[in-house]
């Protein structure tokens, strides 16, 4: 478990206040600029996909299932932040999340080339028109698809900031918490803002590539702390 394996709340402030007072170290600030920029993307592109899902229903139920994809959204990153590091610990998943990051990458570009205008989009979140997504008919079809969502997104979410402090556990925990913070308070606001500059949704994805790719060399590799892929053939 993620909270066990970095101890007391004691001992998890110590590693943020170990991180943040060290980030004058270009590793340090490299991983934490790239765990910012990877929250600030995905909460957004988070958002569009519940307002794209919702789009087709009418105002007050659509205002419900966004509520639901926000809430569902809030519980799994926490859910998934307790057990990534656990999982990061096996043999070969590091190298499986960085594939798993590379098909979210490849998803995430479609996203951003698509240029599909048979979802009007919802009037509660900016830029999901061009989502390419087909809305749902009914409120029970649009929740589950939310929930089906939110397991995916939430999942790309944790995997990612893990894959890019995971060497840095104080940076880690503070970007799990700013990812919560972020699809809880603000997603829209960032919807908003990446639809305005599309340049910062394509700046995340260079990192969430870069990241990718990070992980699947030491998944195959290995680390000081994990074994490699290769050492087993």
């Amino acid at each position: 478990m993620f909270l066990q394996s970095a101890g007391s709340l004691g001992d998890i402030w110590q590693h943020i206040v170990a991180d943040f007072s060290n980030l004058s170290d270009p590793a340090a600030l490299a991983a934490f600029g790239q765990v910012l920029m990877i929250d600030l993307v995905l909460a957004g592109d988070n958002a569009i996909v519940v307002g794209a899902l919702a789009a087709g229903l009418p105002a007050d139920q659509r205002k419900k299932v966004i509520m639901i994809g926000i809430v569902a959204a809030l519980v799994l990153r926490i859910a998934f932040a307790l057990v990534v590091s656990w999982l990061m610990g096996i043999v070969g998943l590091i190298f499986a999340g960085g594939l798993l990051l590379l098909w979210v990458s490849w998803k995430f570009w479609r996203e951003l080339r698509a240029d599909s205008h048979a979802n009007s989009g919802s009037a509660e979140v900016a830029g999901d028109e061009h989502s390419g997504l087909a809305p749902a008919r009914s409120f029970a079809a649009a929740a589950w698809a939310v929930a089906v969502a939110d397991v995916s997104m939430s999942l790309d979410n944790v995997l990612a900031v893990a894959g890019a402090a995971r060497e840095h556990p104080g940076i880690l925990v503070v970007g799990l918490i700013l990812s919560v913070a972020l699809m809880g308070l603000a997603a829209n606001l960032i919807a908003r803002i990446i639809e305005r500059y599309r340049w910062i949704a394509y700046l995340g994805l260079a990192v969430i590539v870069f990241v990718a790719f990070k992980m699947i060399y030491e998944g195959w590799i290995g680390t000081g702390e994990t074994v490699g892929l290769s050492t087993l053939f």
